[in-house]
Formats: C-alpha cells, sequence, structure tokens
C-alpha cells in the first residue's frame, strides 16, 4: 500500500515537472533574447536545449511507468516565471538587466534542483534504475547551469554594481 501511495506521489511529482520544463522551454528564450551579454545568452541558448532533452526525458520515464506522458500545471515555476517575466518588463539596461535575469534564472534552477533531487529519491525507493539514471543526469546538468549562472553574475554584478555607483556620482 505505501509503494502504492509513493508511486501516485512520484507521478504526479514527474506531471508538474514536466509542465513546469515546457513552461522554461518558451520562457528561456525571452530571457535569452534580453540578455546583453554574450556568453549569458550563449549560456540561455544552451540551456534551452537542455531542457528539451529534461521534458523528453519525463517523457520517457512516464511511458515506462504506464503513464500517458503529460504534464500537470506547475503553478509554483508559473510563479516563478511570471516573476521573470516582471524582471524582463523593468527599465534596467545592460549588466543591470542582465544581473536581474541571472537572479530570475537561478530562482528557476534552485527549484528545479529541489523537484528533481525529491523524483530522483523517490524513484529510486522505487527501484525504478533506469529513472534514477535519468534523473540524476537532468539534476546534474541543473546544477551545473546554476553553477555557470554565479559564474556569470561575478562578473556581471561587479560592472552592474560600477555603472550604478557612476551613475549616482
Amino acid at each position: 500500500m505505501a509503494q502504492e501511495t509513493l508511486k501516485i506521489l512520484y507521478v504526479d511529482e514527474l506531471r508538474d515537472l514536466l509542465d513546469a520544463e515546457n513552461q522554461l522551454i518558451k520562457a528561456i528564450p525571452k530571457m535569452a533574447e534580453a540578455s546583453s551579454s554574450a556568453e549569458l545568452r550563449s549560456s540561455f541558448e544552451h540551456h534551452l536545449e537542455q531542457t528539451k532533452n529534461h521534458a523528453k526525458r519525463l517523457e520517457q520515464i512516464l511511458r515506462v511507468l504506464g503513464e500517458e506522458p503529460k504534464g500537470k500545471k506547475c503553478k509554483g515555476m508559473q510563479g516563478i516565471v511570471a516573476e521573470g517575466g516582471e524582471m524582463l518588463d523593468e527599465d534596467f539596461e545592460g549588466a543591470l538587466m542582465d544581473s536581474g535575469i541571472i537572479s530570475a534564472a537561478q530562482r528557476v534552477e534552485h527549484y528545479e534542483i529541489a523537484a528533481y533531487g525529491c523524483v530522483r529519491e523517490y524513484a529510486q525507493l522505487l527501484g525504478e534504475t533506469e529513472a534514477v539514471s535519468l534523473l540524476e543526469q537532468t539534476l546534474d546538468e541543473e546544477k551545473e547551469t546554476d553553477k555557470k549562472l554565479t559564474e556569470l553574475a561575478r562578473t556581471i554584478n561587479r560592472e552592474a554594481a560600477g555603472k550604478a555607483r557612476s551613475a549616482r556620482a
């Protein structure tokens, strides 16, 4: 009984993640386009391709479980994406806009890292070894993206701070 209940939760969370990834497939190009840093834009373009693969992996896992590969509205990601969209509507430019975009993107990554960590553990407990491997691969890519965003932020935030200081002078 407990195993069946965990499986229901697992499938529910996989569907939630699938919808989250599909929301990001639409949102990432907007973040890339708004980026003034070529390196940040390139990072988003790379992550968009990874995100498409993340969605495919989730669909594959759902099919193996005998479930229809469809998403369930992820309200958490919907809120994070909406906040990111508000950032893009701000009147910021250059490095300051890039800093805001990085902040929004890291919220996304942290949400995904938490969610993928949970579903990977559910898969482990349910003995879904192929799913564990696929989810671990996605989790590693999400962590790597977060690390890359942190590295970019170190440079871009300094540039934004310098411009802010010179604008006050």
